[in-house]
């Protein structure tokens, strides 16, 4: 297993991230889809380069006698990534969504004030909305300087992740490039 030649550096704020992918112009047309697997990687990751890399392997594991066609970068990476960095529910299961965001967040030791004191509560599950609870989420994040990313899947799941809140730029390139259509989750 082996990250690709270009290091992240966090204080550039991905401004020249992978020799050249942010600039202006958008993502480089010859980038390879490691590359930007890895720079995915490592925004969904944020400050844990360790899981990046191990998230990494595995993907490189799972593609070694693949060919680059046969390869579908996004769900790939969501089975890598599912429940760690990122998640997938079906559509109308709060109570999921609840707990994989409130798993998520753990990881920088936040807690997610969804404006009921038990959000595992059955009643208030049984009316809640994912919709609503991705908005809440999403503004509760914002706050603490994240951003809460949907990935359309063209499924009855809502799936994503987060990042930290000053890369959003590079996730509004890198994503598309991996021919991954993203939101957040403002709406």
């Amino acid at each position: 297993m082996h990250a690709p030649d270009t290091e992240y550096d966090a204080d550039d704020n991905f401004a020249n991230f992978a020799d050249g992918l942010g600039a202006e112009d958008g993502i480089d047309e010859d980038a390879g889809t490691e590359q930007l697997v890895w720079q995915l990687l490592l925004l969904v990751n944020p400050g844990d380069e360790e899981t990046a890399l191990q998230q990494f392997g595995q993907y490189q594991d799972a593609t070694a006698d693949a060919g680059e066609d046969e390869i579908e970068p996004a769900w790939l990476l969501k089975d890598i990534i599912d429940w760690k960095s990122g998640f997938q529910v079906q559509d109308d299961d709060a109570a999921a969504f609840v707990e994989s965001i409130t798993e998520l967040v753990s990881r920088w030791n936040l807690d997610i004030d969804w404006g009921v004191e038990d959000p595992t509560d059955d009643e208030f599950l049984a009316d809640a909305d994912t919709v609503a609870l991705v908005r809440i989420a999403h503004d509760a994040l914002r706050t603490h300087g994240y951003t809460l990313w949907l990935w359309e899947t063209g499924t009855d799941t809502t799936a994503g992740w987060i990042t930290l809140g000053r890369d959003d730029e590079a996730m509004r390139a890198i994503a598309p490039a991996l021919g991954i259509e993203v939101r957040t989750g403002a709406g």
